[in-house]
């Protein structure tokens, strides 16, 4: 919904949900796919990540969604998950800032790649809170709106994991 931003508790609840359905992902994963899973977990946020995040705020004007989900947690790593997601760490998004600048998003005054995908496409939260994707595996060509929201994004990373049991 627009104009409704990110709420810290729902997104440990969310975390916690995700973490139980990784747990049975992960136990089915060797029967089902006939090798062994990779990593695969959502990490919560440390007192390191949390400076990183005061870090990247010091850096440039983060969309507060990010902020939200930044304090509760760190990165996550899904490798096994539909063609693989990667929740970046604030570190990374800070060093990738620095590198290539913001995401060239039409209508976004600061857009922050935040995620990709195992396809080398990149996920990016505009300052409207809306996450974007990227066509192509570039920072530099078109992205087209991939979720609403950064929780509609999650839910819809949930529901990945959910369709895999």
């Amino acid at each position: 919904m627009p104009g409704e931003r990110l709420d810290a508790e729902w997104v440990r609840s969310w975390w916690e949900q995700t973490d139980a359905a990784l747990t049975r992902l992960m136990q089915s994963f060797l029967p089902t796919h006939g090798f062994p899973p990779g990593h695969n977990a959502v990490m919560l946020a440390t007192d390191d990540s949390h400076q990183a995040t005061d870090a990247l705020l010091d850096l440039t004007p983060i969309p507060s969604d990010l902020t939200t989900l930044y304090w509760v947690i760190s990165k996550a790593s899904l490798p096994d998950v539909d063609s693989g997601y990667f929740i970046h760490s604030p570190a990374t998004v800070a060093e990738h800032f620095r590198e290539y600048g913001p995401a060239p998003m039409d209508g976004e005054s600061i857009a922050l790649i935040f995620a990709s995908d195992g396809g080398g496409h990149l996920f990016a939260i505009g300052d409207s809170g809306q996450v974007w994707k990227s066509t192509t595996a570039s920072w530099s060509d078109d992205f087209e709106v991939a979720a609403a929201s950064l929780q509609k994004f999650l839910e819809q990373l949930g529901r990945l994991i959910a369709n895999q049991l």
